[in-house]
């Protein structure tokens, strides 16, 4: 795959597009071993995945709604195979992490997201990882780019920049891209709340049939992915963050001086890559320009033909990829493992 940036003199980017041999894309999933890991870290007490060598360039793949590891099962043997440590975590409400107090706020809201990936680069004294993430992750991945970009290396974000304008959120888009939608309006209700608590594989099903009606995901890849949604704080997570961002439920006061910055839209400076599935059912496939004035670094935006919204499992080459392409160049420096 050819790199605009690689051949672009004085671009400023840092890595160097790697392409990965087609024998080492056969499936190999993550499965629950005793490379399920746990840190202590900030509000959480994060369960993590740890692949690779640690002495590795470090590589943290965070996961969406409803999703979770397993949306990197094909992307972390690439990563690895190619010489970077990679790390998965479960995000708050998801899984085995758990609140490590019993009082704390159930928030699901963009600055908790941002503050667990930090707090998880603390507790792991992880130095300049990339960050990659669609979804949920992706915001999470966002914010941290934005308001703490000495703390990154990379960036690699699925439908572009997700930090939410909570103010514009009254905003109507077009009809039939609100009907997609459905999940928000549901979960402003308590019906809603009512209806996520007893079927959450159900919900996650019509969700990700919708988002990518081209994936022919198995039963099996739900029903794995549905066991992190048993989570005992996945629905109160959910609920509120979906409320908070059409600004119908306060946000946890911890998180506010976060909220305010988040509201300026801060620009993201870090070398990026973003991408589009170009059969993403909710969220169409863009050039990229509108998001343009928010990145004033290096930034590249990708089209991803036939992918959908869960693109790291529906398209892991790729994702790995757009991560080789902003990552310090493993092994010898010049791009080869």
């Amino acid at each position: 795959m050819s790199d605009p940036w690689r051949s672009a003199p004085g671009s400023g980017v840092r890595g160097a597009t790697s392409s990965v041999p087609e024998e080492k894309a056969q499936k190999r999933m993550i499965t629950p071993t005793p490379l399920l890991r746990r840190v202590d870290a900030g509000e959480l007490s994060v369960a993590y995945y740890d692949l690779g060598d640690p002495a590795d360039e470090a590589v943290v793949l965070l996961h969406g709604f409803p999703y979770d590891v397993h949306s990197y099962s094909e992307v972390a043997p690439l990563l690895i195979d190619a010489g970077f440590r990679v790390l998965v975590p479960y995000l708050r409400g998801h899984g085995p992490t758990r609140f490590l107090d019993a009082r704390s706020s159930r928030t699901g809201q963009q600055a908790a997201l941002g503050a667990d990936v930090i707090a998880f680069l603390d507790a792991l004294q992880l130095e300049q990882p990339v960050l990659a993430g669609y979804d949920w992750g992706g915001r999470a991945a966002c914010v941290v780019a934005a308001l703490h970009p000495g703390r990154i290396s990379g960036l690699v974000s699925v439908n572009g920049y997700l930090i939410q304008e909570i103010a514009a959120s009254q905003k109507p888009g077009r009809p039939d891209l609100e009907a997609g939608l459905w999940y928000f309006w549901y979960f402003a209700t308590e019906r809603g709340r009512r209806g996520l608590e007893l079927n959450r594989r159900e919900v996650a099903d019509v969700i990700w049939r919708r988002n990518s009606p081209e994936w022919a995901f198995a039963d099996e890849d739900l029903a794995r992915a549905a066991r992190a949604f048993e989570n005992p704080d996945f629905v109160d997570v959910v609920i509120h963050s979906y409320r908070h961002r059409l600004g119908l439920a306060p946000g946890a006061p911890r998180y506010d001086d976060i909220e305010r910055l988040l509201a300026t839209t801060p620009v993201i400076s870090v070398p990026t890559i973003t991408l589009d599935g170009t059969a993403d059912g909710n969220f169409p496939a863009t050039d990229g320009t509108q998001h343009a004035h928010l990145f004033t670094g290096p930034r590249e935006h990708r089209l991803v033909p036939g992918a959908g919204h869960h693109l790291p499992a529906e398209a892991p080459h790729a994702f790995a990829e757009a991560i080789f392409a902003v990552a310090e160049p493993p092994g010898d420096g010049a791009g080869t493992p």
